[in-house]
């Protein structure tokens, strides 16, 4: 209990600091929080979910926190152009774990929706955020979840009313900004009324070369007949430690495209919890991980089945070079009443070294008769008589296997809806098989 030692002792000593921070929606849930969080410590690797991670490790050195709520001095808007081509989006920053409210994007995703600060929105409107606020991510079941809604201060609220549109893409650019080893805690709610639909971007950056060490739970409702696109794109350094739990629920006829894209990064663990909770429901849930030197990625999902007639789709890609390590478990659970359920699984891997380490668990637990489910896993290495082929037609050996990488990962890039962060992603993921990691020339992120 070393690592979780310092965390108990401090929010002990703190939690009057914490609540004057913060609002009272959040306030709410954070003794029981911190109750479940003392019960049971920081998952270790005999956990089933975290057994590809060392997760007390990473919390083992002393991080600084920003319990106080101080402004960095950063100016986001100024330090973050982004430049990809026909990609008009209502522009949004949540600096560290805060939302960024002293510049505001001139244009606006569309009448009605709320994109605010979630701890001046549960003081703005207490009773809409306190009606989902902490109802999907449940401390008891999830220690890290229990740690994040223990430090959770701020964040950021999305909401967008019944048969609304966003008429632009929503971005969330997370900067990290610090002069010294830092912990943050972000948290995120989403809410698509009924009928619903919106278009989402959360980019992660970094602004400084310091060891951070993210928590961040996001919390998205998908109502009835509503629609969400929602993309995420790590691209940081390899100090940054990543730890995000998402948890979405869908109800009846409601569609979900889930994308996550991790470029380059330190460690990240990546788990989505999913539910239908009505009839006729879709998801795509796809993810695409580049990694090499000593990178670790781990993607961990669970979808449930709840109800019948709803359909899932998960497709995840890894290439890892060097002394990389990936790992993905995803199980389907299908409940005793989910019949006429389609699910299909599928996990392929290409480690480009012999010294690169890929650990793949797909699963299917199904409890009803009627179903159509699949799940598939592949891990191995670029094909020699492809590459052979190549090199006969005048393609060295080098470029024809970055080709054969890239045509390999981009099954899962031209999954996404949003046309032209697909282009981007497809020019930046060349560009990351090449060792030249190229971001927005004009963004000062990247200096």
């Amino acid at each position: 209990m070393q690592s979780e030692q310092q965390y108990i002792d401090l929010y002990t000593q703190t939690r009057q600091l914490i609540n004057d921070h913060s609002s009272v929606v959040m306030n709410a849930l954070r003794e029981k929080a911190f109750e479940d969080f003392s019960a049971k410590g920081f998952p270790t690797k005999k956990v089933e979910r975290y057994k590809y991670t060392d997760i007390p490790k990473l919390f083992a050195p002393n991080f600084g926190l920003n319990l106080q709520g101080l402004d960095q001095a950063v100016d986001p808007y100024d330090l973050f152009k982004c430049d990809v081509p026909n990609l008009s989006t209502a522009l949004y920053y949540v600096v560290n774990d805060r939302f960024y409210t002293k510049r505001l994007p001139a244009v606006a995703p569309a009448d009605g929706i709320i994109i605010d600060s979630l701890r001046h929105a549960a003081d703005t409107y207490p009773e809409l955020v306190a009606r989902y606020y902490g109802k999907l991510a449940k401390t008891e079941k999830d220690p890290l979840t229990a740690f994040n809604t223990m430090f959770a201060q701020d964040g950021l609220f999305i909401y967008v009313p019944k048969n609304t549109k966003t008429n632009h893409t929503i971005q969330i650019v997370n900067v990290l900004r610090s002069d010294v080893d830092l912990l943050l805690n972000r948290r995120v709610l989403i809410v698509l009324e009924e009928g619903a639909q919106a278009t989402m971007l959360f980019c992660d950056d970094s602004a400084d070369d310091r060891n951070f060490l993210t928590t961040q739970v996001i919390e998205a409702y998908v109502g009835d007949n509503a629609s969400l696109e929602l993309n995420c794109l790590e691209e940081t350094h390899t100090k940054n430690v990543r730890i995000s739990n998402v948890y979405i629920e869908q109800q009846a006829n409601s569609r979900l495209n889930h994308n996550i894209i991790t470029l380059h990064n330190g460690i990240t663990r990546n788990q989505l919890d999913l539910v239908f909770r009505g009839e006729g429901s879709e998801c795509f849930c796809n993810g695409c991980v580049i990694a090499d030197k000593h990178q670790h990625v781990d993607n961990n999902t669970i979808i449930d089945h709840a109800v019948p007639h709803c359909t899932s789709n998960q497709l995840y890609k890894y290439v890892l070079d060097d002394h990389a390590v990936g790992a993905f478990a995803g199980l389907i659970l299908v409940e005793k009443d989910a019949q006429k359920t389609l699910s299909h699984e599928v996990n392929q891997n290409l480690c480009a070294t012999k010294t690169a380490r890929m650990y793949s668990q797909p699963m299917l637990e199904i409890y009803a008769d009627d179903v159509r489910c699949n799940h598939g896993s592949t891990v191995g290495q670029l094909n020699d008589t492809a590459l052979f082929y190549m090199q006969q037609r005048g393609i060295d050996k080098k470029e024809a296997k970055l080709l054969l990488q890239f045509a390999f990962i981009n099954e899962v890039i031209d999954k996404m809806e949003l046309i032209p962060l697909r282009d981007r992603l497809h020019y930046l993921v060349e560009k990351r098989f090449r060792g030249e990691l190229d971001k927005c020339s004009c963004c000062k992120l990247c200096k």
